[in-house]
C-alpha cells in the first residue's frame, strides 16, 4: 500500500468532522420530526397487540398459546413482542433511508450538496446507513416499551433480560442490515414507484417474516418454511426471540446472527456501490 492511498491525519480528521456534521444534521431532523416518527413507529404494533392480546381473549377468540421448549405453555404476547420489535426495526431501518433518499435523488436534489462535502462519496452513503441504523435502534426501544405493557389479564409476555449481550448484537446487526437494504432500495427504486413499495415488498416481508409465529411453527408447511428463509425479517424475529424469549422455540442464535452479519456485509457493499454509481452518474 502506497502513501497516496492513505489519508493524511489532517484529512482523516476533516473527514470525521464532516461525517459527524452530516450525521448531526440527520439527527436534528429526526428530533424535529419526533412526533411523526413516534406515531408511525408505535401505532401499528400497539394496535396489533391490543387486538390479539387484549380484545380477542376478552371476547373468547384468543390467539391461543404456544409451547416453550420445555413443554410449558407460553402466552401469545411472549411470541408476539419480539416479532413486533423486529418489525419496528425493519420498517424504520428501511424507510428512514429509502424515503428521504428517493426524494433527494429526484425532487429536492439535496443529495448534490452532500456529494460536494469534503469526504468520499461512499462515506456519504455510510452516513446514511448509520443514521438509518440509529433510527432502527430507537424504533426497537420505542416499540418494546409500548407493547411490553399492553396485554390482557393473564396474557403478560414472559421476557428475559439475562441475555443482553445477544440482544445488543441483534439490535446493532439488524439495524445496520435494514439500513443497508434501505440504501440499496433507495438507489434502485424510481420515485414514482415509492408508493408501491409498501404493497409489493413490505406487506409480504411482514406477513412472512415470522413476526406473529415462530419459524419452527412452519414445520407443517415445509415448502413455506424453506421459502421464508430469503426474508431478512425472519432472522431478526428469531434472533430477538432467542434474546428476549429463549423459552420459546426459535432458530439457533448462531445461525440467525451469522445470516444477519453476512447479510449486512453483502448488502452494505452492494448498496454503497449502487449509491456511488448513482451519484457519479
Amino acid at each position: 500500500m502506497t502513501a497516496s492511498t492513505i489519508a493524511p491525519p489532517a484529512a482523516s480528521h476533516g473527514y470525521a468532522r464532516t461525517f459527524g456534521a452530516l450525521l448531526a444534521r440527520d439527527l436534528r431532523v429526526l428530533r424535529r420530526d419526533l412526533p411523526s416518527f413516534m406515531a408511525r413507529t408505535v401505532v401499528q404494533p400497539v394496535l396489533f397487540i391490543f387486538v390479539f392480546a387484549v380484545v380477542l381473549p376478552r371476547i373468547g377468540y384468543g390467539a391461543g398459546q404456544g409451547l416453550s421448549e420445555a413443554g410449558r405453555a407460553e402466552t401469545f404476547a411472549t411470541i408476539l413482542v419480539p416479532g413486533l420489535v423486529a418489525s419496528g426495526i425493519v420498517l424504520q431501518g428501511i424507510f428512514a433511508v429509502t424515503t428521504p433518499l428517493v426524494m433527494e435523488l429526484s425532487y429536492t436534489k439535496e443529495i448534490d450538496d452532500r456529494a460536494l462535502a469534503p469526504i468520499p462519496v461512499w462515506a456519504v452513503g455510510v452516513e446514511k446507513i448509520v443514521a438509518g441504523a440509529i433510527q432502527g435502534v430507537i424504533a426497537a426501544v420505542v416499540v418494546f416499551l409500548a407493547v411490553l405493557f399492553v396485554h390482557g389479564p393473564g396474557e403478560a409476555p414472559n421476557i428475559d433480560f439475562g441475555r443482553w449481550p445477544l440482544l445488543i448484537a441483534v439490535l446493532v446487526l439488524s439495524s445496520l442490515l435494514t439500513a443497508c437494504l434501505g440504501l440499496l432500495i433507495g438507489t434502485l427504486l424510481p420515485p414514482q414507484q415509492l408508493s408501491a413499495l409498501f404493497a409489493i415488498f413490505i406487506v409480504p416481508l411482514m406477513m412472512l417474516g415470522c413476526v406473529y409465529y415462530p419459524w419452527s411453527a412452519l414445520e407443517a408447511l415445509p415448502w413455506l418454511q424453506t421459502a421464508v428463509l430469503v426474508n431478512p425479517l425472519v432472522y431478526v424475529s428469531e434472533a430477538l426471540r432467542g434474546a428476549l424469549s429463549p423459552a420459546v422455540p426459535h432458530m439457533p442464535e448462531v445461525v440467525a446472527l451469522g445470516v444477519l452479519a453476512a447479510g449486512t456485509l453483502v448488502t452494505g457493499a452492494l448498496s454503497l456501490r449502487s449509491f456511488a454509481r448513482r451519484l457519479v452518474g
